[in-house]
């Protein structure tokens, strides 16, 4: 006979057990109304950390924290986005300095800049905004941030440090979602993880880190066969693709918990979000989910970096 899960339970005093809260059942399949992930409540304790954290280190110190962000280009959105964490930085107490480059920017010209930085000893954290124009080789001008200024987690030696368990920063988004997942009572240890999407700075860094935490993780990508089988199999989905509404609500387990990192035009997720949340356990809004968690982490970690320099020195 056919089996479905149901919630044993209330929603909040379930949650620290939630891998365990699910029963078999007989019948057929019923829908499940998710918690929604409250993004802006986690980056705002982050935040509030941060803020404590960056005053003390001005005070030993006698500066703020620095920030130094690096734009390529017109990209609308790449604008808006150093601007809200140029903004961000100023309410927490740490310093930005902005440097623009035109959309005809070479990579030697790009480097040059992000190198003189890496040099900066008034900088703590270098964050270069993606995507860059067609032209400019992006590895080449993330491999020119320092290690201990790679704020935003975008080097090889960040990504190594992510999958060998070393010290070094997380790629920020990636980071905010382990955030998100711990605010919420979610041990990934002993589930199965689906990351959909294998980008250097989000698909493949984000199950790194779920792998570290004894998830067993599988990475799902355009010629993987079935997606929607190995999705339904998922305690845990992390979608980093960009295309809106990729997967389907109907192919979430049930009482699965959903993370969606993708961000469309008309604030859609990679989800389909209202399906979704009537099968999922726990699940991400867009906006207000991952988002806000990116660019707390990308502050804090700009602050551990802060604290790292000024010790060594």
């Amino acid at each position: 006979m056919p089996t479905r899960l149901a919630q044993v339970g209330h929603h909040q005093e379930a949650k620290r057990e939630a891998s365990n809260a699910w029963v078999l059942l007989s019948t057929e399949e019923i829908s499940v109304s998710a918690d929604v992930i409250d993004g802006i409540a986690v980056a705002s304790r982050i935040l509030s950390d941060t803020a404590v954290r960056a005053a003390q280190f001005a005070e030993i110190a006698g500066r703020k924290p620095c920030l130094a962000t690096v734009l390529v280009g017109d990209d609308p959105a790449s604008h808006t986005y150093v601007r809200m964490k140029t903004n961000r930085c100023r309410t927490v107490g740490l310093e930005s300095k902005s440097h623009r480059l035109s959309q005809t920017a070479t990579t030697t010209e790009v480097v040059t800049l992000v190198a003189r930085l890496a040099r900066d000893i008034t900088v703590d954290g270098i964050l270069v905004q993606h995507p860059m124009p067609n032209q400019v080789d992006e590895r080449q001008v993330f491999e020119a941030i320092t290690p201990t200024k790679d704020v935003d987690g975008v080097t090889g030696a960040s990504f190594a440090a992510m999958a060998l368990g070393d010290k070094g920063f997380a790629s920020c988004t990636p980071g905010g979602i382990m955030h998100l997942l711990d605010a919420y009572g979610v041990d990934p240890s002993g589930q199965r993880a689906v990351v959909v999407g294998r980008s250097p700075i989000l698909g493949k860094p984000v199950g790194m880190l779920l792998l570290a935490r004894d998830a067993t993780v599988t990475y799902c990508h355009s010629k993987t066969a079935d997606l929607p089988g190995v999705v339904s199999e998922a305690d845990i989905v992390v979608t980093a693709v960009g295309r809106p509404e990729l997967i389907k609500g109907n192919w979430i387990k049930a009482g699965a918990v959903v993370i969606d990192a993708g961000y469309n035009p008309g604030n859609v997720g990679d989800v389909e979000y209202s399906a979704a949340a009537q099968r999922a356990r726990l699940i991400t809004p867009v906006p207000g989910g991952v988002g806000p968690t990116t660019i707390a982490v990308l502050l804090a970690q700009t602050v551990d970096a802060a604290e790292s320099a000024h010790s060594v020195a």
